[in-house]
């Protein structure tokens, strides 16, 4: 099963993973993992004052300090992992990357804000789930 694992660094990121590994049963054996982080962008106003170069290395910095970490869990772990970044909004580029990708999953801890809070600022889980297909776990 191809598993994509929408990661952001967070302490809900870690909890995700533990569970994942705690529950192996869940999802089977045999699986390939994506952990997938995405960089918020560079506002476009500043980014035409600054070199190309530069902000895709700030992209790049950014998103080895959210992946390297779950890369050595999930090497630990034995797992299947590649890991891929993006920039932009996370919700949109965690969607379209799960349906390019024709992935069987998307799995993503969940920071479990109230429903006010979602309502007023929205959540990247509620986005994900609103613009896609593909069946998704919450790990609260």
């Amino acid at each position: 099963m191809k598993i994509l694992l929408a990661v952001d660094g967070s302490n809900h990121t870690q909890r995700m993973l533990d569970y994942i590994a705690a529950h192996k049963e869940l999802l089977g054996a045999g699986n390939r993992y994506t952990a997938f982080t995405v960089v918020p962008s560079v506002p476009s106003g500043a980014a035409r004052f600054i070199d190309k170069t530069v902000i895709e290395d700030h992209y790049r910095e950014e998103a080895e300090r959210v992946l390297a970490p779950v890369r050595v869990f999930a090497t630990g772990h034995g797992w299947d992992v590649s890991t891929v970044h993006a920039h932009g909004r996370a919700s949109d580029a965690i969607a379209a990357y799960a349906q390019e990708q024709k992935a069987d999953l998307i799995v993503m801890g969940t920071h479990g804000h109230s429903l006010l809070s979602n309502m007023a600022l929205g959540s990247v889980a509620n986005g994900v789930l609103s613009r896609c297909t593909v069946p998704v776990l919450l790990v609260r």
